[in-house]
């Protein structure tokens, strides 16, 4: 069985190569969609009865891993050394540095690897971290999924 959470997060971010608008400092109303796959539980009182899992514990999990790190930072990549100076300048600014250019793809990738052996900690189940899709926009988005990252 399959189940989905969504959440929303604001950052900002450049893509320093990009030959249009994406190359300046911008951002977006990100949404991240965290797919995990696992049995149903069928045990009578059991608070899981009935679901993979709680929602609110994938949930959870995407706030400490991805949401509230990410949200109102700046995403910069680490070979862009000019923003990344300004960022420095800037005090208490929350920035997150990442080893590659933050598009929709490596973030979504990124994402996946922060998330996936997380997912599987929880509980006294087998849970596998099937897709990860982030939103950069509602019409634009990439899919990390589990056949991209062969254990």
């Amino acid at each position: 069985m399959l189940i989905t959470r969504r959440l929303e997060f604001d950052a900002g971010h450049r893509i320093p190569d990009h030959r249009s608008l994406c190359r300046h400092l911008h951002g977006h109303r990100y949404a991240i969609e965290v797919t995990v796959a696992g049995d149903v539980t069928l045990r009578d009182g059991d608070p899981r009865n009935g679901m993979v899992l709680d929602f609110s514990e994938v949930k959870s999990v995407m706030r400490e891993v991805i949401v509230d790190r990410w949200d109102h930072a700046f995403l910069v990549y680490q070979g862009d050394t000019a923003i990344r100076s300004f960022l420095d300048s800037l005090p208490d600014h929350r920035t997150v540095v990442l080893d590659v250019v933050p598009t929709a793809e490596n973030l979504a990738a990124e994402a996946y690897r922060l998330l996936a052996g997380r997912i599987a900690q929880i509980g006294d189940k087998r849970l596998t971290l099937e897709q990860v899709r982030l939103y950069e926009t509602p019409n634009c988005w990439a899919d990390a999924t589990r056949a991209m990252f062969p254990d």
